[in-house]
């Protein structure tokens, strides 16, 4: 393997044979449209994917820098292969399963900001930049206090930004046409507001000046935005076999399921300007995206949440095996579309087919997606993702959606333990530890409330949910959920879970 190529662009240009499978992004020089915060796999399998696409079939003419949000990053890979890559998007469409490959070219280059910010302030303050991305985790967008340090990189996201923009306003001497578009991939509700209250925020830290908040604020947008996308990123199993089949060393392949969907909540102006949806790619741009933010949490987080609990606890580890088992595969499908679809205040049709494609996306067999994994902090994921949906289900029916119901039971079984010596807490399925993970204080409370109210699970029920700081409220006040919630940790401490599952089914 040693002896293969590297990918770059003097091997494209070479006359190089790719396979026929492989498909290659325009290779050609483009203005440096777009800033991007964030080198990592999410966004090289999502936004640089777009905008490589929009280059081919939507006359974007525009690439991308990647700017690393930490010292430590990718730059350095990156430039090595002029910013090329190969994305494998595979998943399941229709019931077929699908593959495609492609070598992304729309990266230019990748800065390192520690070592190189004076190269991003010259970016910055160029005519041709337009767009800013960024994907700097949930805890990026966030104010922390520090000084004002021209010359210096700083250290938090808003403050880049702040530090940034300030600079391009001197550059441009405040004119209003020469503001920038921000559109923030972070996994956080309102990400563009969120990141222009800190960045005011900063500036007035700073004391930047009246004019320089204004054009802030009128020159520049701040767009609020839902991703959704599974990018399993390198494969580290297969990465041998794939270079071998690929011809060449890729040192940054990329994999992510076919679906995708970006919701842009901003003027139709930008669309026109950023054109992804122009190129066939599912990129809706609107005034309101809350609907769609309430279909991807109450549904395909929704259907995460509600059922991984119990799936584990009766034997499974990953989506794949929940989906194909004959018990708790019928107890999702329940769940989603008999329990949480028809709850959700949208246009039938529309949230029925986006269940159905969320039912195709857990049942891809190149993601391994650990039960485990999605178990983290379950109590407050079963507060968003679920609770609304019972909520509305028994307001708008007088009824309790029984497999809602008994994933709270789940829950509260699975976070059955004790503490390690470590302070943390694990559980025990079929004689074999697990891990029970999430804040300190709801650790506490189950390993405290299992160990005196084991027996009594009418007890453990009511005490759990009169737990307001856990859910809001006290959940003892729904009709029956009390009752039902004692009645399923019971069953699954005498049956098992299956078999408890097995018995609500019937």
């Amino acid at each position: 393997m040693s002896k293969l190529p590297s990918l770059n662009l003097s091997l494209l240009k070479s006359g190089f044979n790719l396979p026929k499978n492989v498909a290659v992004g325009p290779l050609a020089t483009r203005p440096e449209k777009v800033l991007q915060f964030g080198e990592g796999n999410f966004l090289r399998a999502f936004v640089d994917w777009m905008i490589d696409e929009a280059n081919e079939r939507a006359g974007f003419n525009g690439s991308v820098v990647a700017v690393q949000p930490i010292a430590q990053g990718l730059a350095g890979k990156i430039n090595e292969q002029d910013g090329l890559y190969t994305l494998i998007a595979r998943g399941v469409e229709a019931g077929k399963v699908v593959e495609n490959r492609r070598v992304i070219s729309s990266i230019s280059r990748a800065l390192n900001p520690y070592d190189e910010w004076a190269a991003l302030v010259e970016l910055v303050r160029s005519a041709d930049l337009r767009f800013v991305i960024s994907n700097t985790t949930e805890a990026g967008i966030a104010y922390v206090e520090e000084p004002h340090t021209p010359g210096v990189c700083p250290n938090s996201f808003p403050a880049k930004v702040a530090n940034l923009l300030y600079e391009r306003f001197q550059a441009v001497k405040g004119d209003a046409a020469k503001g920038l578009v921000f559109i923030p991939c972070e996994l956080i509700e309102r990400n563009g507001s969120k990141l222009k209250e800190y960045v005011l925020k900063h500036a007035a830290a700073w004391q930047l000046g009246a004019e320089f908040t204004a054009w802030i604020e009128s020159a520049n947008a701040f767009l609020n935005t839902l991703v959704d996308r599974i990018v399993p990123g390198y494969p580290r199993a297969e990465a041998e076999a794939l270079v071998g089949e690929l011809g060449y060393q890729d040192n940054l392949i990329d994999t992510g399921e076919v679906f995708h969907l970006w919701v842009i909540e901003g003027p139709a102006k930008y669309a026109d300007e950023f054109p992804l949806a122009k190129a066939g790619l599912n990129v809706i741009w609107t005034d309101d995206q809350t609907p769609y933010r309430t279909r991807k949490v109450r549904v395909l987080n929704g259907a995460h949440t509600s059922s991984v609990l119990a799936s584990y606890l009766g034997g499974l580890d990953t989506v794949g095996e929940m989906m194909g088992d004959p018990v708790f595969g019928k107890f999702i499908r329940r769940a989603v579309f008999d329990e949480i679809v028809p709850a959700l205040p949208m246009e039938e049709a529309a949230k029925k087919a986006f269940a159905e494609a969320v039912m195709e996306r857990f049942q891809n067999p190149f993601i391994r997606h650990e039960l485990l994994s999605i178990s983290l902090n379950s109590v407050s994921k079963w507060k968003v993702r679920v609770l609304p949906s019972l909520l509305d289900t028994v307001r708008n029916t007088g009824k309790l959606p029984a497999a809602l119901a008994f994933s709270l039971a789940a829950l509260i079984s699975f976070y059955k333990g004790t503490a390690t010596a470590e302070g943390n807490l694990q559980g025990l399925r079929d004689g074999a530890a697990y891990p029970i993970r999430d804040d300190a204080d709801i650790l506490e409370f189950f390993k405290t409330r299992w160990a005196s109210l084991a027996s009594d699970p009418a007890a453990l029920a009511k005490e759990t949910l009169s737990q307001t700081a856990f859910w809001g409220q006290d959940l003892n006040t729904v009709p029956g959920l009390t009752e039902a919630v004692a009645g399923g940790i019971a069953a699954i401490q005498t049956k098992g879970a299956r078999a408890a599952v097995e018995a609500l089914l019937a």
